[in-house]
């Protein structure tokens, strides 16, 4: 199908979803939905009418041009606006083809963050709990709701593993292309001879699903309760509040100690399960879907090295993608905006291409 075949499609909907609802003959429930998908294409349609319109004015200098004989004023200010509008046309075009992409549905969805302390000992988990600290104030800084679920400390401040809740609006479309293997290099603090280490943590970023996403029998599942611990092994509270979901068929296990209430740590393991199973859907879809799509933002295997944090130097390293900023202590205070601008931008640009192929 062409642009343009796509583009009055758009238009056609957009001016028949706007008849519907004038009647007030519409039930709620479909008024509701009927409004959702209206004020998704608005933008679109806007977007439409103003290329339109720059083709049309095209059209109208070209004649202005064509008419203007002899008279040098005329043609000057024709030719100068032929020039400008042309100059204005690609960007236009190309913004209405971006919103003319195919939607990822989990887009504006919550997200579930897991950060793990990979190779490196003591160094990887310290490094992992400065990646979660990085996402909580990135998270601050966006007006998100950052909450941790669980964590498993080392005792020295670092993380084995972390896993967190962040809600608001358009939290996965943003962090979606964080998940991988994060390497850092820097002198450890243990570390008398001044050598760099390398060392390695694993973020992962799950769409938040919903109870109409995934169905989970009771029957599939295994639910453990146990004392909460804190770092070092002491309690955290004297009641069985912790929670531990085993979902049988897919081998998944999840566990949840965070809150003081057994009931809210189960709800939050539920949360988990359900994030993971939808996850693990999505993923085999991507599976079955790479053969045919020529480009993404790396791999999407989680086990792929996407960034590279180093200290001595300042820099950060997002290897998809071949961006360096020398800006590495800002990023670690939350400072995310340009990289995680650049990766969409990217992916913008390669599905754009993939639509031209």
């Amino acid at each position: 199908m062409s642009l343009e075949e796509n583009l009055k499609i758009v238009q056609d909907r957009h001016s028949e979803l706007s008849a519907l609802m004038s009647t007030g003959d519409v039930d709620p429930q479909k008024f509701q939905s009927m409004s959702k998908e209206y004020a998704e294409l608005t933008p679109v349609v806007e977007a439409i009418v103003a290329l339109e319109t720059a083709r049309d004015d095209l059209i109208g200098a070209a004649e202005m041009l064509a008419e203007s004989g002899d008279d040098p004023d005329m043609k000057e200010l024709a030719e100068a606006e032929i020039q400008d509008l042309k100059s204005q046309l690609p960007e236009l075009q190309q913004n209405v083809q971006i919103l003319l992409l195919p939607k990822d549905e989990a887009d504006e969805r919550n997200a579930i963050l897991e950060v793990r302390a990979g190779t490196g000992g003591d160094e990887a988990a310290l490094f992992a709990a400065d990646l979660m600290r990085m996402y909580q104030r990135f998270a601050d800084n966006q007006g998100w709701k950052f909450e941790l679920m669980d964590v498993n400390e080392t005792g020295i401040g670092g993380y084995k593993e972390a896993i967190a809740s962040i809600s608001g609006r358009g939290v996965f479309a943003k962090l979606k292309f964080e998940s991988g293997v994060h390497r850092v290099q820097r002198v450890p603090e243990t570390e008398s001879g001044g050598r760099i280490h390398t060392s390695a943590a694993t973020v992962a970023v799950l769409p938040e699903a919903q109870d109409v996403d995934i169905k989970i029998r009771t029957e599939d599942l295994r639910i453990d309760t146990y004392r909460a611990q804190g770092a070092g092994g002491q309690h955290v509270n004297t009641t069985d509040s912790a929670v531990r979901i085993v979902h049988n068929p897919s081998g998944i296990v999840v566990q949840c100690q965070d809150g003081r209430s057994q009931h809210k740590n189960k709800e939050k393991a539920m949360t988990m399960l359900r994030s993971k199973l939808y996850d693990h859907q999505r993923q085999e879809l991507d599976r079955e879907r790479a053969e045919s799509r020529k480009g993404q933002v790396g791999s999407g295997d989680r086990s792929e090295r996407i960034r590279t944090y180093n200290f001595p130097q300042g820099r950060i390293t997002d290897h998809r993608i071949n961006l360096t900023l020398h800006k590495l202590d800002r990023v670690l205070e939350g400072d995310l905006d340009e990289l995680v601008d650049a990766l969409g931008t990217e992916d913008q640009a390669r599905r754009l291409a993939d639509l031209g192929a």
